[in-house]
C-alpha cells in the first residue's frame, strides 16, 4: 500500500539513537491511522548503524533502508530520502531526537489545513553550549539578511513537505545544497510551528563549527551575490582612499613635510591593496569552484542498497 506519510532521517554514526528513534516515530505515526514509511539514509556510518537499520527493516517493512557507498554529507542524505520517498507528505527529521517526533502530529495538522510546507521553529534549545546558541543565532540572521530568499529564522531541516514541493525540489540537482533555502525559494503556502528542541539523546553533534561554517558558505553562495558585491565595495573604497590621498601627499610634499618620506607608507598601501585583491580573488574562487563542481555532472550520491522503485534516482 502506498504510504501517505514518509519520514526521512539521515543517519551518520547514530547506533545509540536508532532503536528509540524507530519506537518513537512508530508510536507517533500509528496514531495517524494512515500508512507510512520511515526512510533511514545511512550516510557512510562507521559504527553499527548500518546493521541496525537493516535489522529494523527485517522487523518492520515500513522501514526503508537507503545505504550510501560512502559519506556524502547531511544535505545529500536528506536529498536521497526525498528521492526515494513515496508519501503525499514528507517529513524530514534528525536521528538524534533533538527534534521530537511527537511534533510531527502538529506538522500534519497544519498540512491538513492546506499548507504545503510546515517548518518547525526552534523556540528553545536544550543541551547546547552558549557558543553553539550564539553562532546558530548569528547564522540564521546573517543568512536571512543577505540571501535573496526569505528563509525563516531559527528553522532547521525539520519540516513537512507536500508532494508538490518534493517533486519540484527533486528536480533541483545542484551539488552544494542548502535545503531550507531551496524550500523557501520554491514557494507554495508555508507556515511555522514552534517547538522546544531537546538535548541530543546520545552521541556527539554531527554539525561542529567547521561544518556549520561550510553550510553557511553553501547557503550564501547558493542564494546571494552579496560576497561578490562586498569585493566590489572593497575595490571602490580602496580606489576612493587612493584618490583622496593623492592631493594630501602633494600638499604635504609642497610644504616640506617629512610624514610621507620613506617606504613605510608605500608598503602599507601596497599591503592594503594586495589584501583587498586576495580577498576578492578568494570570493571569486568560491563561486568558480561551485561552477566547476556543477559542470562535472557527477551524481549527487551513490547507493549500495536501496528500495526498488520506478524511475529510480541516481544509483550505482
Amino acid at each position: 500500500m502506498k504510504p501517505v506519510f514518509s519520514i526521512i532521517a539521515p543517519i551518520y554514526n547514530e547506533e545509540d539513537c536508532l532503536p528509540l528513534l524507530y519506537e518513537r516515530v512508530k508510536g507517533v505515526m500509528d496514531q495517524t491511522g494512515e500508512p507510512w514509511e520511515l526512510i533511514l539514509v545511512d550516510d557512510g556510518s562507521r559504527d553499527k548503524s548500518n546493521e541496525i537499520i537493516l535489522s529494523l527493516n527485517k522487523k518492520d517493512e515500513r522501514v526503508k533502508p537507503v545505504i550510501f557507498a560512502r559519506n556524502f554529507g547531511h544535505q545529500i542524505a536528506v536529498t536521497a530520502g526525498l528521492d526515494y520517498s513515496q508519501g503525499d507528505a514528507v517529513v524530514v527529521i534528525d536521528a538524534d531526537l533533538q527534534d521530537p517526533p511527537e511534533v510531527i502530529l502538529e506538522l500534519i495538522a497544519k498540512w491538513r489545513e492546506g499548507y504545503e510546507v510546515v517548518y518547525a521553529v526552534r523556540a528553545e534549545r536544550e543541551g547546547e553550549s552558549w557558543f553553539k546558541k550564539i553562532t546558530a543565532s548569528m547564522f540564521y540572521r546573517i543568512i536571512f539578511r543577505i540571501t535573496d530568499v526569505n528563509i525563516p529564522l531559527d528553522t532547521g531541516d525539520f519540516r513537512l513537505l507536500d508532494r508538490k514541493m518534493v517533486n519540484v525540489m527533486n528536480q533541483m540537482r545542484e551539488k552544494h545544497r542548502f535545503l531550507r533555502g531551496m524550500s523557501s525559494w520554491v514557494g507554495f503556502k508555508q507556515v511555522g510551528v514552534s517547538y522546544k528542541r531537546a538535548a541530543r539523546f546520545a552521541g556527539s553533534t554531527k554539525y561542529p563549527f567547521k561544518k556549520m561554517l561550510k553550510l553557511a558558505l553553501n547557503a550564501i553562495t547558493s542564494f546571494s551575490y552579496f560576497p561578490l558585491q562586498v569585493a566590489t565595495y572593497f575595490g571602490f573604497i580602496a580606489a576612493g582612499l587612493s584618490i583622496l590621498t593623492i592631493p594630501v601627499v602633494i600638499i604635504m610634499r609642497a610644504i616640506g613635510s617629512q610624514n610621507f618620506l620613506g617606504q613605510a607608507s608605500t608598503l602599507i598601501a601596497v599591503l592594503f591593496l594586495g589584501g583587498v585583491q586576495l580577498i576578492s580573488l578568494g570570493i571569486l574562487g568560491e563561486y568558480i569552484g561551485r561552477i566547476y563542481d556543477e559542470v562535472k555532472g557527477r551524481p549527487l550520491y551513490v547507493v549500495r542498497q536501496a528500495p526498488e522503485k520506478e524511475n529510480s534516482p541516481e544509483q550505482a
